[in-house]
Protein backbone atom coordinates (compact mmCIF):
# COMPACT_ATOMS: atom_id res chain seq x y z
CA UNK A 1 0.00 0.00 0.00
CA UNK A 2 0.91 3.76 -0.24
CA UNK A 3 0.89 5.44 3.32
CA UNK A 4 0.97 9.07 3.79
CA UNK A 5 2.25 9.41 7.31
CA UNK A 6 2.04 13.04 8.98
CA UNK A 7 4.57 13.45 11.63
CA UNK A 8 6.87 10.20 10.29
CA UNK A 9 10.08 11.95 11.11
CA UNK A 10 9.28 12.19 14.98
CA UNK A 11 10.04 9.80 17.74
CA UNK A 12 6.75 7.51 17.13
CA UNK A 13 6.14 8.47 13.31
CA UNK A 14 10.22 7.28 12.16
CA UNK A 15 9.81 4.14 14.34
CA UNK A 16 6.62 3.54 12.41
CA UNK A 17 7.59 4.14 9.52
CA UNK A 18 10.57 1.69 9.55
CA UNK A 19 8.16 -0.82 10.61
CA UNK A 20 6.12 -0.41 7.59
CA UNK A 21 8.73 -0.46 5.47
CA UNK A 22 9.69 -3.47 6.60
CA UNK A 23 6.13 -4.76 5.53
CA UNK A 24 6.60 -3.18 2.36
CA UNK A 25 4.52 -0.39 1.98
CA UNK A 26 5.51 2.66 -0.13
CA UNK A 27 5.73 5.24 1.84
CA UNK A 28 5.09 9.53 1.63
CA UNK A 29 6.32 11.34 4.84
CA UNK A 30 5.09 14.99 5.75
CA UNK A 31 7.32 16.92 8.11
CA UNK A 32 7.21 20.39 9.09
CA UNK A 33 9.90 23.06 7.04
CA UNK A 34 13.64 22.19 7.86
CA UNK A 35 13.17 18.46 9.40
CA UNK A 36 15.22 16.90 7.44
CA UNK A 37 15.28 12.13 7.31
CA UNK A 38 15.82 11.13 9.99
CA UNK A 39 18.28 8.53 8.47
CA UNK A 40 19.35 7.47 4.97
CA UNK A 41 17.18 5.11 2.80
CA UNK A 42 18.01 2.20 1.16
CA UNK A 43 17.47 1.84 -2.51
CA UNK A 44 15.06 -0.23 -2.19
CA UNK A 45 12.95 1.30 0.80
CA UNK A 46 10.23 3.56 -1.35
CA UNK A 47 10.53 6.88 0.90
CA UNK A 48 9.27 10.01 -0.46
CA UNK A 49 9.92 12.76 1.96
CA UNK A 50 7.86 16.02 1.66
CA UNK A 51 8.32 19.21 3.80
CA UNK A 52 5.59 21.88 4.35
CA UNK A 53 2.49 23.27 6.67
CA UNK A 54 0.09 21.16 8.23
CA UNK A 55 -2.45 24.11 8.14
CA UNK A 56 -1.81 24.22 4.34
CA UNK A 57 -4.66 23.10 2.43
CA UNK A 58 -2.23 23.15 -0.56
CA UNK A 59 0.31 21.20 1.11
CA UNK A 60 -1.92 18.95 2.80
CA UNK A 61 -3.84 17.94 -0.44
CA UNK A 62 -0.22 17.42 -2.62
CA UNK A 63 0.72 15.22 0.55
CA UNK A 64 -2.02 12.70 0.31
CA UNK A 65 -2.54 12.83 -3.24
CA UNK A 66 -2.79 9.24 -4.76
CA UNK A 67 -1.93 7.63 -1.06
CA UNK A 68 -4.09 4.24 0.17
CA UNK A 69 -4.13 4.98 4.00
CA UNK A 70 -3.56 8.05 5.89
CA UNK A 71 -1.31 8.40 9.44
CA UNK A 72 -1.90 11.25 11.53
CA UNK A 73 0.71 11.78 14.06
CA UNK A 74 1.06 14.74 14.33
CA UNK A 75 0.79 17.22 17.38
CA UNK A 76 2.27 20.78 17.94
CA UNK A 77 2.01 20.79 21.66
CA UNK A 78 2.14 18.78 24.68
CA UNK A 79 0.25 18.11 27.44
CA UNK A 80 2.18 19.78 29.94
CA UNK A 81 1.72 23.07 28.42
CA UNK A 82 -1.30 22.80 26.64
CA UNK A 83 -3.29 24.56 29.10
CA UNK A 84 -1.02 27.69 28.68
CA UNK A 85 -2.91 28.30 25.03
CA UNK A 86 -5.54 26.21 24.05
CA UNK A 87 -6.50 28.24 20.94
CA UNK A 88 -3.37 27.43 19.76
CA UNK A 89 -4.18 24.29 20.68
CA UNK A 90 -7.27 23.81 18.73
CA UNK A 91 -6.76 25.87 15.69
CA UNK A 92 -3.46 23.75 14.91
CA UNK A 93 -4.34 20.43 15.76
CA UNK A 94 -8.00 20.31 15.71
CA UNK A 95 -8.54 22.93 12.35
CA UNK A 96 -5.88 21.15 10.70
CA UNK A 97 -7.42 17.77 11.64
CA UNK A 98 -10.51 18.85 10.13
CA UNK A 99 -8.51 20.41 6.37
CA UNK A 100 -6.99 17.14 6.39
CA UNK A 101 -10.08 15.09 6.41
CA UNK A 102 -11.91 17.64 3.61
CA UNK A 103 -8.98 17.05 1.04
CA UNK A 104 -8.95 13.04 2.35
CA UNK A 105 -12.93 13.30 1.13
CA UNK A 106 -11.93 15.52 -1.88
CA UNK A 107 -9.67 12.26 -3.35
CA UNK A 108 -11.75 9.66 -1.67
CA UNK A 109 -8.98 8.47 0.37
CA UNK A 110 -11.00 6.13 2.80
CA UNK A 111 -8.91 5.50 5.60
CA UNK A 112 -6.76 7.12 8.26
CA UNK A 113 -5.23 5.79 11.61
CA UNK A 114 -4.70 8.68 14.06
CA UNK A 115 -2.62 9.05 17.14
CA UNK A 116 -4.66 9.93 20.33
CA UNK A 117 -3.65 10.67 23.95
CA UNK A 118 -4.51 7.02 26.13
CA UNK A 119 -2.53 9.04 28.91
CA UNK A 120 -4.95 12.52 28.65
CA UNK A 121 -8.28 11.26 27.21
CA UNK A 122 -9.67 9.78 29.78
CA UNK A 123 -8.85 12.29 32.86
CA UNK A 124 -8.85 10.48 36.28
CA UNK A 125 -9.66 7.07 36.79
CA UNK A 126 -13.37 5.65 37.65
CA UNK A 127 -12.13 2.09 37.49
CA UNK A 128 -8.48 0.24 36.36
CA UNK A 129 -7.53 -0.61 33.85
CA UNK A 130 -9.42 1.68 31.81
CA UNK A 131 -10.97 0.20 29.01
CA UNK A 132 -12.29 2.00 25.63
CA UNK A 133 -16.02 2.46 27.39
CA UNK A 134 -14.06 4.62 30.08
CA UNK A 135 -15.70 8.04 30.75
CA UNK A 136 -13.69 10.77 28.78
CA UNK A 137 -13.12 13.57 31.02
CA UNK A 138 -9.46 15.20 30.27
CA UNK A 139 -7.86 17.77 32.31
CA UNK A 140 -5.56 19.23 30.10
CA UNK A 141 -6.38 21.05 26.21
CA UNK A 142 -3.93 18.93 24.96
CA UNK A 143 -6.47 15.84 26.09
CA UNK A 144 -9.61 17.72 24.90
CA UNK A 145 -8.33 18.52 21.51
CA UNK A 146 -7.53 15.01 20.76
CA UNK A 147 -10.97 13.94 22.53
CA UNK A 148 -12.82 16.33 19.63
CA UNK A 149 -10.60 15.07 17.30
CA UNK A 150 -11.51 11.62 17.99
CA UNK A 151 -15.47 12.87 17.36
CA UNK A 152 -14.81 14.57 14.32
CA UNK A 153 -12.61 11.13 12.73
CA UNK A 154 -16.04 9.06 13.85
CA UNK A 155 -18.12 11.82 11.80
CA UNK A 156 -16.29 11.55 9.04
CA UNK A 157 -16.44 7.63 8.85
CA UNK A 158 -20.47 7.63 9.42
CA UNK A 159 -20.88 10.81 6.79
CA UNK A 160 -18.07 10.09 4.00
CA UNK A 161 -17.72 6.07 4.67
CA UNK A 162 -13.50 7.05 5.62
CA UNK A 163 -12.22 4.36 8.14
CA UNK A 164 -11.06 5.95 11.55
CA UNK A 165 -8.85 3.82 13.35
CA UNK A 166 -8.20 6.10 16.52
CA UNK A 167 -5.18 4.86 18.82
CA UNK A 168 -4.88 5.34 22.08
CA UNK A 169 -1.17 4.90 23.17
CA UNK A 170 -0.30 5.11 26.84
CA UNK A 171 3.12 6.44 27.83
CA UNK A 172 5.98 5.09 24.66
CA UNK A 173 9.13 5.66 25.36
CA UNK A 174 12.19 4.45 23.48
CA UNK A 175 14.86 5.70 20.91
CA UNK A 176 14.60 9.14 19.31
CA UNK A 177 12.74 10.18 22.17
CA UNK A 178 13.17 14.28 22.77
CA UNK A 179 14.34 14.56 25.88
CA UNK A 180 15.12 18.72 25.74
CA UNK A 181 11.58 18.98 25.38
CA UNK A 182 11.07 16.79 28.83
CA UNK A 183 9.03 14.10 26.02
CA UNK A 184 8.51 11.39 28.38
CA UNK A 185 9.55 10.57 31.90
CA UNK A 186 11.90 7.25 31.01
CA UNK A 187 13.67 8.92 28.26
CA UNK A 188 13.91 12.00 30.53
CA UNK A 189 15.40 10.26 33.58
CA UNK A 190 17.73 7.77 31.92
CA UNK A 191 19.34 11.01 30.19
CA UNK A 192 19.97 12.93 33.09
CA UNK A 193 20.84 9.53 34.75
CA UNK A 194 23.32 8.53 31.88
CA UNK A 195 25.13 11.97 32.09
CA UNK A 196 25.34 11.47 36.01
CA UNK A 197 22.57 14.61 36.81
CA UNK A 198 20.29 15.04 39.51
CA UNK A 199 16.59 13.40 38.18
CA UNK A 200 13.26 16.17 39.17
CA UNK A 201 10.08 14.62 40.47
CA UNK A 202 6.97 16.32 40.61
CA UNK A 203 5.28 14.58 43.55
CA UNK A 204 6.13 11.98 46.09
CA UNK A 205 6.99 10.04 42.71
CA UNK A 206 3.45 7.65 43.44
CA UNK A 207 2.22 8.60 39.99
CA UNK A 208 1.93 5.42 38.38
CA UNK A 209 1.76 4.99 34.39
CA UNK A 210 1.60 2.27 31.44
CA UNK A 211 4.86 2.57 29.79
CA UNK A 212 5.16 0.94 26.52
CA UNK A 213 8.26 0.63 24.49
CA UNK A 214 8.06 2.31 21.17
CA UNK A 215 8.74 -0.68 18.95
CA UNK A 216 5.50 -2.06 20.25
CA UNK A 217 3.74 1.35 19.34
CA UNK A 218 5.09 0.67 15.71
CA UNK A 219 3.71 -2.75 15.70
CA UNK A 220 0.08 -1.67 16.63
CA UNK A 221 0.37 0.90 13.75
CA UNK A 222 1.15 -1.83 11.47
CA UNK A 223 -1.46 -3.66 12.28
CA UNK A 224 -4.03 -0.90 12.42
CA UNK A 225 -3.19 -0.28 8.78
CA UNK A 226 -4.58 -3.34 6.82
CA UNK A 227 -7.37 -3.71 9.95
CA UNK A 228 -11.00 -3.34 8.22
CA UNK A 229 -12.91 -4.87 11.24
CA UNK A 230 -15.92 -3.29 13.06
CA UNK A 231 -13.88 -1.37 16.06
CA UNK A 232 -12.36 2.31 15.78
CA UNK A 233 -10.80 2.92 19.26
CA UNK A 234 -8.11 1.37 20.54
CA UNK A 235 -5.87 1.28 24.33
CA UNK A 236 -2.25 0.85 22.58
CA UNK A 237 -0.96 0.25 26.11
CA UNK A 238 1.50 -2.51 28.25
CA UNK A 239 -1.68 -3.05 30.73
CA UNK A 240 0.74 -2.48 33.69
CA UNK A 241 1.27 0.22 36.01
CA UNK A 242 4.78 1.75 37.37
CA UNK A 243 5.19 4.16 39.82
CA UNK A 244 7.56 7.11 38.68
CA UNK A 245 10.07 5.54 41.96
CA UNK A 246 9.78 2.09 40.89
CA UNK A 247 10.51 3.08 37.13
CA UNK A 248 13.91 5.32 38.60
CA UNK A 249 14.82 1.91 40.37
CA UNK A 250 14.71 -0.23 37.07
CA UNK A 251 17.08 2.71 35.60
CA UNK A 252 19.14 2.27 38.87
CA UNK A 253 19.51 -1.68 38.19
CA UNK A 254 20.31 -1.41 34.35
CA UNK A 255 23.08 1.56 34.91
CA UNK A 256 24.15 -0.15 38.14
CA UNK A 257 24.46 3.26 39.77
CA UNK A 258 22.49 5.50 42.17
CA UNK A 259 21.01 8.60 40.83
CA UNK A 260 20.12 11.47 42.86
CA UNK A 261 16.25 12.37 42.88
CA UNK A 262 15.18 15.63 44.03
CA UNK A 263 11.37 15.82 44.24
CA UNK A 264 9.10 19.05 44.13
CA UNK A 265 5.21 19.85 44.83
CA UNK A 266 2.69 17.38 42.80
CA UNK A 267 0.85 19.26 39.47
CA UNK A 268 -2.26 19.81 39.29
CA UNK A 269 -3.42 18.00 35.79
CA UNK A 270 -1.34 14.73 36.96
CA UNK A 271 -3.76 11.81 36.81
CA UNK A 272 -2.69 9.90 39.78
CA UNK A 273 -3.09 6.27 38.15
CA UNK A 274 -3.05 5.75 34.42
CA UNK A 275 -3.45 2.05 33.41
CA UNK A 276 -5.05 0.91 30.18
CA UNK A 277 -6.40 -2.05 29.53
CA UNK A 278 -5.34 -3.25 25.53
CA UNK A 279 -7.88 -6.56 25.18
CA UNK A 280 -9.53 -4.73 22.86
CA UNK A 281 -6.73 -4.54 20.38
CA UNK A 282 -5.16 -7.92 21.35
CA UNK A 283 -8.37 -9.58 20.15
CA UNK A 284 -9.32 -7.30 17.14
CA UNK A 285 -6.00 -6.14 15.75
CA UNK A 286 -4.19 -9.60 16.79
CA UNK A 287 -1.40 -7.41 18.40
CA UNK A 288 0.12 -7.93 21.96
CA UNK A 289 3.15 -5.96 23.88
CA UNK A 290 6.40 -8.09 23.37
CA UNK A 291 9.00 -5.56 24.92
CA UNK A 292 9.00 -5.26 28.84
CA UNK A 293 9.31 -1.87 30.62
CA UNK A 294 13.30 -3.22 31.86
CA UNK A 295 14.47 -4.62 28.40
CA UNK A 296 12.72 -1.17 26.96
CA UNK A 297 15.18 0.82 29.52
CA UNK A 298 18.01 -1.42 28.31
CA UNK A 299 17.23 -0.54 24.38
CA UNK A 300 17.29 3.17 24.81
CA UNK A 301 20.54 3.72 27.40
CA UNK A 302 22.25 1.91 24.74
CA UNK A 303 20.55 4.41 22.25
CA UNK A 304 21.65 7.30 24.34
CA UNK A 305 24.93 5.97 25.28
CA UNK A 306 26.35 5.65 21.31
CA UNK A 307 24.29 9.49 20.59
CA UNK A 308 26.55 10.47 23.48
CA UNK A 309 29.74 8.85 22.16
CA UNK A 310 28.94 10.26 18.12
Amino acid sequence: MKIAIFGGGGFIGSAIADRLLQDGHELRVFERPRVAPYRAFAADEKVEWLTGDLMSVHDVSTAINGVDVVLHLVSTTLPKSSNDDPIYDVQSNLVATLQLLNAMVAQKIKKIVFISSGGTVYGNPSYLPIDEKHPTEPLVSYGITKLAIEKYLLMYQGLHGIKANIMRVSNPFGNRQRVETAQGAVAVFLSRAIQGQPIEIWGDGSVSRDYLYVSDVADAFAKAVTYNGPKSVFNISSGQGTSLNDVIGLIEQVLGTPMVRNYRPGRAFDVPVSILDNTLARNELGWSPKISLKEGIVQTAAYMRRLIEK
